[in-house]
Formats: C-alpha cells, sequence, structure tokens
C-alpha cells in the first residue's frame, strides 16, 4: 500500500489515522460512559479519568497531524455511481464528525484545567491550563462534552453504517477503499 493517497483509494497514512482515531474515540466513549459511576474508593476512581484524559490528549495531537496530512494529501475521486446527494451528505457528515471531535476534545480539556491545573499525559509531558481559574467553567464545559461526545459516536454509527450499505447493498468500493484493499 502506498503512502499517500491517489486518485483510487486512500494511502497507508490516512487509513491507519482514519483506525486510530476510529477506536480511540470508541474506547474513550466507553471508558467516559463506565467511568463516571465510579465511586470515591473504586480503585478506577482516579486511573479512568486519568487515562481518559491522557488519551483524549493523544488523540488531539493525532487529528491535527490528520487534518494537516489531509490538507497536504490529495483525495481520491468519489466512487463512480455515488449520487450527487450521497457526495454532498458525506462531505456534510466528514464536517461535522470533524467539528465534534474538535468540540470534543476541547472541552474535555476545559474540564480539568478550569481550576488552573494542567494535564500530565501518562507523566511524559504537562499540557497547561490556558484558562487559569474560572468558576462553573467545567460545568458549562461538562455539558458540552457530555452532548458532543453523544453527537459525535452517533454520526459515527451513521457513517459507519453508511460505509455498510455501500459495502453489501451498492457492492462498491467506498468501504475497501478504507480498509486499505
Amino acid at each position: 500500500m502506498q503512502w499517500r493517497n491517489d486518485s483510487t483509494r486512500y494511502g497507508a497514512v490516512a487509513v491507519t489515522a482514519h483506525w486510530v482515531v476510529a477506536a480511540t474515540v470508541l474506547g474513550l466513549f466507553v471508558l467516559g460512559t463506565w467511568m463516571v459511576d465510579l465511586t470515591y474508593y473504586h480503585a478506577w476512581y482516579q486511573r479512568g479519568p486519568d487515562l481518559h484524559r491522557s488519551f483524549g490528549i493523544l488523540l488531539f495531537l493525532v487529528v491535527l497531524a490528520r487534518v494537516a496530512w489531509r490538507l497536504t494529501d490529495s483525495a481520491p475521486d468519489p466512487v463512480s455511481g455515488h449520487s450527487r446527494v450521497e457526495k454532498v451528505m458525506a462531505r456534510v457528515a466528514h464536517g461535522a464528525l470533524y467539528l465534534l471531535l474538535f468540540v470534543a476534545m476541547g472541552s474535555g480539556y476545559l474540564i480539568t484545567t478550569a481550576d488552573g491545573s494542567s494535564i500530565s499525559v501518562f507523566g511524559w509531558f504537562d499540557v497547561p491550563s490556558v484558562t487559569g481559574n474560572i468558576n462553573h467553567l467545567e460545568d458549562i464545559a461538562g455539558s458540552i462534552h457530555y452532548w458532543s461526545t453523544l453527537g459525535l459516536v452517533f454520526l459515527a454509527g451513521l457513517h459507519a453504517l453508511g460505509a455498510l450499505k455501500h459495502h453489501w447493498v451498492d457492492r462498491d468500493q467506498t468501504l475497501r477503499r478504507m480498509l486499505g484493499l
């Protein structure tokens, strides 16, 4: 498989980034949903949020790199046979996925740093607060984080269903291109 995209398929960088982001988002959603019900004395009460924040920061860096790569690498041509509506829906969905990713990651960052504290990423480096101490910011950011992650997972589910529809019903190359086949 080539590194860069060509006119008919995605390259190794785009395919790898797509699946790393998808798996990480799903993992963070599952971990986030599970950890909100942990009690103070649960063994994962501190570890769960620390992992969630660390992987969230790393996801942000991967998504930034993915966007930079996408700006420098041409996208494959649309699969022949896609209607104009399908092409527009795909562009809108991809744009909304990126927007929701950045809103979810930004709001997640603000939840932790609203009190002026930094985020330690696996002890490798710290990401400082840019807001200082702002009262009730974590509550507002928490609501935004909750709804944006629900929207992100819902839209990602629709995205996956669309890919499966193209694979099983339309029998076109849409899914195969992102599988690197």
